[in-house]
């Protein structure tokens, strides 16, 4: 009988206004003739966009259709007992070529009251940044709602945001709430809850070749910002070598980083969690009692929470992200 494996999924890929051509240059993957790519979902159970397997005999089932199949022994029991046959989160390469809207995601809450679903937590590691790249979380000073309305009606809303240098390997986590934007120049890695549900608030005057605007949601967003001002926005974090760092934990997903140039062994039978590799840095070879699997700079594969024992093998120096719930 077949058993589970580690899946890799067909990208899918998305056309932005704002996308540039780093997803083909620098991760390999060819988008075909779109004129630009700002999104490749690598791993993705939205409705609509459910990745569909690209290796093993699952080859051509989507996630979801597996994660209703497989239930506990693919995701973890308790995350099927708790998100049933949608998967939990959406995993993205987004390359920004010019600013992305300033924007807010709802919480968990809010998504429920307004039947949406998922509210959309997420986290940002920079696989590289150009000169002078900056992007946008939350504040720069005291915020409330009324200042915060009064700047967006005079048109001065870039005023009051917080601007961040960035530089490769930085991360930044978003949590639902927060006003944030990625600046031009970017190349990351986005792990966030299975949600496709964006608040936009300025769009920097952009229209399309008609002279028309993207829309914009400023009263929906409204009940979503959290107006409260950080004292910092970027996540520091160890990157100690041949070792797994811990980067980003919270309720909706944990994130540690993997920097290693000798064989690392993984016992991941205590997580009761699928493990998703997603590969920053050089390419890994993945081994399990079954067989072996090669992910590279651009790649994510699942590993199902029934596989218990792995080894990471560097082909180089190489950087992995660990993502479970």
């Amino acid at each position: 009988m077949n058993s589970l494996y580690p899946l890799k999924f067909k990208p899918i890929f998305k056309d932005k206004i704002w996308g540039g051509q780093k997803i083909r240059t620098e991760l390999g993957m060819d988008f075909g003739n779109l004129p630009n790519c700002g999104e490749v979902w690598v791993i993705s159970g939205v409705e609509g966009n459910e990745s569909v397997v690209e290796n093993g005999f699952l080859q051509g089932n989507e996630l979801n259709e597996l994660v209703e199949v497989y239930m506990g022994d693919l995701v973890g029991e308790k995350i099927f007992d708790k998100f049933g046959n949608e998967f939990p989160l959406l995993i993205k390469f987004i390359d920004a070529n010019d600013w992305l809207s300033v924007q807010v995601h709802p919480d968990d809450a809010l998504a429920v009251k307004r039947r949406i679903g998922q509210g959309k937590t997420e986290m940002w590691y920079t696989l590289g940044a150009d000169s002078n790249t900056q992007l946008i979380s939350g504040f720069n000073c005291e915020m409330d709602k009324e200042t915060y309305l009064k700047h967006l009606k005079e048109s001065n809303l870039k005023d009051i945001l917080n601007y961040e240098d960035v530089k490769k390997d930085d991360v930044f986590f978003i949590p639902a709430g927060r006003v944030h934007a990625i600046g031009p120049g970017m190349l990351l890695a986005e792990i966030q809850q299975t949600s496709d549900t964006t608040y936009r608030i300025y769009d920097w005057d952009r229209v399309d070749e008609k002279g028309v605007g993207r829309d914009l949601h400023t009263d929906e967003a409204l009940d979503a910002i959290d107006f409260e001002k950080k004292k910092s926005y970027k996540t520091t974090y160890k990157s100690d070598i041949n070792s797994t760092n811990e980067v980003v934990k919270c309720d909706k997903f944990i994130t540690n980083i993997v920097d290693f140039d000798n064989t690392i062994y993984k016992d991941l039978e205590a997580l009761d969690s699928f493990v998703i590799y997603i590969g920053v840095e050089g390419d890994t070879i993945l081994i399990w009692d079954d067989g072996e699997i090669k992910i590279s700079k651009g790649e994510a594969v699942i590993v199902p929470a029934l596989i218990s024992q792995i080894e990471l093998i560097p082909k180089t120096t190489s950087k992995l992200l660990e993502v479970y719930l």
